[in-house]
């Protein structure tokens, strides 16, 4: 039996497909540990040494791209919205946007091996937007933070 968003705390790959439209390799959420509607959500990224960017980024020392982590990070917040606006009983036809990103620090390299704990906190919702804090995590030590906003759009039949 499956539990409705409103009863569950985490979410499985194909219950993150149902909300996200990417797939791989731009799919960087592999599950969802722990979602509180309206106070935040949990997920994590396992970094795995066979994904592509590690061909060129780099062959001999490979790290996990700064911009991919905000990219998950963004993944995360738009999986926060859905999943709240679902709980809501709200609609959840739409896309998903990354407008701005604010106050970026990267402040350790990720590589093939880590678990990337990725945590969104609403700042603020207003119309079609939501501001958010995001703070990208691994062993527990902060690797990348940043204030994101994304927007919705509608999706057109």
């Amino acid at each position: 039996m499956t539990k409705s968003v409103e009863e569950q705390t985490g979410m499985t790959i194909g219950e993150i497909m149902n909300f996200l439209p990417h797939r791989f390799p731009m799919l960087l959420v592999d599950r969802v540990v722990e979602f509180i509607p309206g106070e935040s959500l949990t997920a994590l990224k396992n970094v795995s040494f066979n994904e592509p960017m590690f061909q060129g980024h780099f062959p001999q020392e490979p790290i996990f791209p700064g911009v991919l982590i905000i990219e998950a990070l963004a993944q995360a917040c738009g999986i926060y919205d859905y999943a709240s606006r679902a709980a809501a009983g709200e609609s959840t036809d739409f896309i998903f946007l990354l407008v701005s990103v604010d106050n970026v620090r990267f402040r350790q390299q990720v590589v093939p091996g880590d678990q990337m704990m990725l945590r969104i906190e609403p700042l603020s919702k207003k119309r079609n937007m939501i501001k958010v804090q995001a703070v990208a995590s691994v062993d527990g030590n902060t690797v990348a933070s940043a204030t994101l906003m994304c927007a919705k759009k509608e999706n057109r039949a």
